[in-house]
């Protein structure tokens, strides 16, 4: 019997869950696309930007991890356009034919048509976008030891964050952080007066909006006893001539604007517009197929699931929904049609770190919350065991436990590479 080619695009949660749920079925032959030659944990990169990491520590190469799976080959390219009539994808380096193919796209930084703001601003989204904030936050570090005067220092040294989630509060925590922990040693030509803000910015009336109130209340506190200055209900308007323009009309003056306000799916060339939901999400029903095509499929981030009656409206945007999702298609895939099952989310509660020693965690529904040391032991064990493999667990514990005693870690190098073709 001839095996279907099953070509998944994008080797994220859902896409690596769903290669490693179906590999061994006999009647499909699997290819990977993706535009990077590795997977990372988005959950820590702000930790490669803030030099607590190396990027090593969360990524791992594609072909490592898929060279024994015997029924699966990977591709690197970019996807550009589908041609669902043909079926077959268009890469920025040639053509790939399917019998099924699988969505798993994740989403991308969402500036909101503002230009200024995607040209000038940091985003997080990705390892090169952590890796272009390292090198931006410790040269205007040195930079700024070279001026005498203390409102060029503050300029440089001011970091506005853009989205109070999960992304931004921990980033806020973290330069809270250094900048009471290491800033002082390192630089000591800088002034307690010279070190600058950190500005957490969100348009909501909380932070953390998608946790309890328990977790936004705790969360709040403890960052405005880091020395956060929290601003909600209050959006980003511009950022241009190293200036902030807040939407009560409030201006702050850096260098430094970290985009971690909101994401949309990624979109491609060859879907009808009637299969984009919200978000740019793919719209699917409660199987993840997508609307209008017999044999497309979308995944996690990208995916706009229907049929869950606890969701609505959609999942969230979680690593869990992804693996979850993945897990179903991976299942109905591998069984006779008349036993597939309908997808459905179960919620395992939502963690956020603040800092040393203080995290939240809500319990599914809600229910109750832990916050302090617990949760933040809870948050490193959770996430260790999302990593990849025995060595990126290993290495990551070792970090953390340096850091957990010295207060201090060495990854804080500034690293351009020239690009080479």
């Amino acid at each position: 019997m001839e095996k279907k080619t099953i070509v998944v695009v994008g080797g994220g949660f859902a896409g690596l869950e769903f290669i490693k749920r179906l590999n061994k079925a006999d009647q499909y032959k699997l290819i990977l696309v993706d535009i990077n030659n590795y997977n990372f944990f988005p959950p820590l990169i702000y930790q490669v930007a803030t030099g607590f990491m190396e990027p090593s520590a969360i990524s791992y190469p594609f072909r490592k991890i898929l060279k024994t799976k015997k029924n699966v080959g990977f591709r690197l390219g970019a996807l550009e356009k589908v041609v669902p009539s043909q079926n077959k994808i268009i890469l920025n380096n040639g053509e790939l034919s399917y019998d099924i193919l699988v969505m798993a796209t994740g989403t991308e930084t969402n500036f909101f048509g503002n230009k200024n703001i995607e040209e000038k601003s940091l985003p997080m989204k990705t390892i090169s976008d952590a890796l272009s904030l390292r090198n931006v936050i410790f040269t205007r570090l040195d930079r700024a030891t070279r001026f005498n005067d203390t409102q060029q220092r503050k300029r440089l040294l001011t970091f506005v964050i853009a989205g109070a989630g999960p992304t931004g509060v921990e980033l806020s925590g973290i330069f809270a952080e250094m900048r009471a922990n290491i800033l002082r040693q390192d630089y000591p030509e800088l002034r307690d007066e010279d070190l600058g803000d950190i500005f957490l910015i969100d348009g909501q009336s909380t932070v953390l909006n998608a946790m309890s109130e328990n977790s936004q209340k705790y969360t709040h506190k403890k960052l405005r006893e880091l020395g956060v200055k929290i601003k909600l209900n209050t959006l980003v308007n511009d950022f241009k001539d190293e200036t902030v323009y807040l939407s009560d009309d409030t201006e702050i003056q850096t260098k430094n604007l970290i985009w971690a306000a909101g994401v949309s799916a990624k979109t491609f060339d060859g879907f009808s517009e009637e299969s984009l939901g919200q978000g740019k999400r793919l719209k699917t029903n409660a199987y993840n197929l997508v609307d209008g095509y017999e044999n497309i499929y979308a995944l996690g981030d990208c995916a706009l699931v229907s049929g869950d009656e606890n969701y609505p409206h959609g999942h969230p945007q979680l690593a869990q929904a992804a693996l979850q999702q993945a897990k179903n298609l991976a299942d109905n895939l591998g069984s006779d049609s008349e036993n597939w099952k309908s997808f459905k989310y179960k919620d395992l509660g939502a963690l956020a770190i603040i800092g040393r020693n203080k995290a939240v965690m809500d319990a599914p529904k809600h229910k109750y919350f832990v916050k302090g040391f617990l949760a933040w032991l809870i948050w490193i064990l959770v996430h260790i065991m999302g990593l990849i493999n025995f060595k990126n667990k290993l290495r990551t514990l070792y970090n953390w436990i340096g850091y957990y005693i010295y207060k201090d870690q060495s990854f804080r190098m500034i690293i351009k590479p020239r690009e080479r073709k």
